[in-house]
């Protein structure tokens, strides 16, 4: 698989992994340092953001990927911007579907890429 296909199906695995709750996927894909920076700019970090989907703070009920366009790839750092329609619950709120642009970077360690940026908006 090309590296453009491995980064499409991180991010694939990403989003499957927060719906599924799937707590060991997300720990595995993510850099420890990754940050995620929400709509309102909060810059959350990864465990922060794990647990919270941990004990339900944020709920994701579906992610139906729209489009993946500016695809950007130099040496062992990707980047590319997603297009997802997001079912959720968070921070207590209602059920929401968002749909969500995520400006989303990677970068290529031992061999293997890992996701150790995001940063959500809408569109």
């Amino acid at each position: 698989m090309t590296d453009t296909g491995i980064i499409k199906q991180l991010f694939r695995t990403e989003n499957k992994a927060m719906v599924e709750k799937d707590l060991a996927t997300l720990n595995e894909i993510l850099a420890p340092s990754m940050e995620l920076t929400h709509m309102t700019g909060y810059v959350q970090p990864k465990l922060e953001w794990i647990n919270q989907i941990q004990n339900d703070e944020m709920q994701y009920f579906s992610s139906k990927e729209d489009n993946i366009k500016d695809i950007q790839i130099e040496g062992n750092k990707a980047s590319f911007t997603s297009q997802n329609l997001v079912q959720a619950r968070i921070w207590g709120g209602g059920v929401n579907t968002w749909p969500l642009q995520m400006k989303v970077y990677f970068e290529k360690q031992n061999d293997k890429w890992i996701i150790v940026k995001q940063v959500a908006s809408t569109y």
